[in-house]
């Protein structure tokens, strides 16, 4: 890409899908796209028995060559025109979803999702919840009809074992950003 793309990367705490954001993360690079990482509070301070908060925000930082923004008023300034093209929520939990939904803006991600919208400009959700057909099943619907959000497409990943559960196709994040930066909705959203 000659003029780079700039995104803002939104990580949530789906924690068992890291290992696939860290390649997803790899892919953007690769493709060209500049990214600036954005964390959740719990991704900023937790420890789990996938990653360690330390390693996973040190491997971001140094694929990114950029420090993740982990406080909310380092997030306001995402609401500048030209702050970043596109914001991408990957992965995105069934909390934050639900916050975005109902516009609660009460971390460092729902704050610069709020304020890149200021401007009109293109989210990128990739749902990774337990709950999606669940208690969340509303809030993708009510961001579905919401101007300006697009989904990565979902299935679900354990039908049997978590029949509420839904999770983005990782893969599909490129040509989801690029119908996006488009005004488009890839297709098909239900894989």
């Amino acid at each position: 890409m000659e003029n780079k793309i700039k995104l803002g990367l939104c990580v949530t705490g789906s924690f068992c899908t890291f290992t696939n954001t860290l390649k997803m993360v790899d892919t953007l690079l690769n493709l060209g796209y500049d990214v600036t990482p954005i964390f959740s509070f719990n991704v900023a301070t937790l420890d789990t028995r996938f990653f360690k908060q330390a390693d996973f925000e040190r491997l971001i930082t140094e694929k990114t060559g950029k420090t993740p923004v982990k406080t909310i008023p380092a997030a306001e300034p995402f609401g500048t025109k030209n702050a970043v093209d596109l914001m991408l929520v990957a992965p995105c939990t069934g909390n934050t979803l639900a916050k975005l939904a109902n516009g609660v803006t009460d971390t460092p991600v729902t704050l610069a999702v709020k304020a890149h919208l200021r401007n009109n400009r293109p989210v990128v959700v990739a749902i990774s919840s337990n709950d999606s057909l669940g208690a969340n099943a509303r809030n993708i619907g009510r961001l579905l009809n919401t101007r300006n959000y697009y989904f990565v497409p979902f299935g679900q990943d354990s039908p049997d074992g978590k029949p509420n559960s839904l999770v983005a196709d990782l893969n599909l994040v490129p040509k989801t950003i690029e119908y996006a930066l488009s005004g488009k909705q890839f297709q098909p959203i239900v894989l």
